[in-house]
Formats: structure tokens, sequence, C-alpha cells
């Protein structure tokens, strides 16, 4: 074969085999600006990440919470203003959430009203309950963009607006804080977790 070395072809058809597995696992790379906040091996960057081993687990590229035991996922770094990609999966009944700046929560269950609203605000405030039902099947996966800015929150869920820009908790949240996935008793799946840090303008 012209063009090609036995190794280097090897070598591409390794390349090409990695890609084809990656795409489909669904694992992407961070779109641009962003960073990964899971490096698809280990919890590198996680808080208490050899404590908590035995409750999240990574599997196949993916993040896996057993439904049993532990603790909230928390980053160990801190944010402040931000713009976060996330897949998630939940089973049917599952209930689980996504902390932002260590405070509760952009709401992810199995329920009538759909996810993405900001749980922990009163009850008829704005962002409480999501503008629209967006959610997928049980075990299949969802994607939420959420834009913090200040204490303005902004959430899509698999490209529809459930959020728009709705103060969280009153506005009581802090300048900064971890980025935590919520344990609630039931077996979770995360992946293509990104984050990009915003600057005032």
């Amino acid at each position: 074969m012209r063009g090609f070395t036995v190794p280097a072809l090897l070598l591409v058809l390794v390349a090409f085999s990695a890609h084809a597995a990656e795409q489909d696992s669904g694992i992407k790379p961070p779109p641009p600006g962003f960073q990964a906040l899971f490096n698809g091996k280990d919890l590198t960057g996680w808080k208490d990440a050899e404590k908590q081993i035995s409750f999240w687990k990574v599997e196949d590229g993916l993040i896996h919470y057993t439904g049993k035991g532990g603790r909230n996922l928390a980053t160990v770094k801190n944010y402040k203003d931000f713009e976060m990609w996330v897949d998630w999966k939940i089973n049917k009944k599952g209930d689980s959430g996504i902390y932002l700046r260590g405070k509760p929560q952009v709401q992810i269950w199995d329920n009538k009203e759909g996810s993405g609203g900001l749980w922990n605000n009163k009850p008829g405030s704005a962002g409480k309950v999501p503008l629209v039902f967006a959610d997928n099947k049980p075990g299949e996966w969802n994607t939420f963009h959420i834009k913090m800015i200040g204490d303005k929150v902004t959430i899509h869920l698999n490209g529809k607006l459930v959020v728009d820009q709705a103060p969280m908790l009153e506005g009581k949240v802090p300048a900064e804080g971890p980025l935590e996935l919520q344990v609630h008793g039931n077996p979770l799946w995360f992946r293509n977790l990104f984050v990009k840090e915003l600057r005032p303008e």
C-alpha cells in the first residue's frame, strides 16, 4: 500500500478506532474556551476523591453514583460567574441536582414538572418551576447548559430554555463556591462536564 508503512497504518487504525469509540460513547472534547471538570479516568479535581470512590465510580469515561452512601461530589475549585455544560442520566423516579457555588440547586428528577428548575427558590418565584418540560425519558441522556452571573441563572435543558435569568435563592448566594453533583439515594450518571469562567466586562 503506497503512502503508509505498516506501523504508520496501524497508528492510523488505532486512532480511528479510539475516535469511533469516543463518538459511540457520547463523550466529547470541551467546547472552545471551556475546561473539562472530569478527566474521564479518575476523580482528580473533586473533593475527598479517595473517600468517595466507594460511592462515586469512574466507569467507561463516565461518573457513576451507585445510589448508596457518600456525599455530594464537589469540585475542589470555587467558581464565581461561569457557564457550564453537563450531561446527566437517571433511572425511573430518580432524583438529583447540580449545586451552584455550593448552594442547592438545579433540579434533576423524574417528575411531571420536569428538570432544570431552581428547586430551592420560594414557591411562586421565578425559576422555581421550569418554563417548559424538556426532559428525555429516564435512562436516556440529558444535557444542561447553565449560565450564572451574579445571582442570576439561565438554564437550557436539551436545547430548550427552562430558566431565564432568574435570581437564585432571592440573591442570597455566595460570590463564589464549588459546583456539586447531588447525592439523593438514586443511581446517577454524568459525562461531558465542562466549565468556562466568565470575567466581569
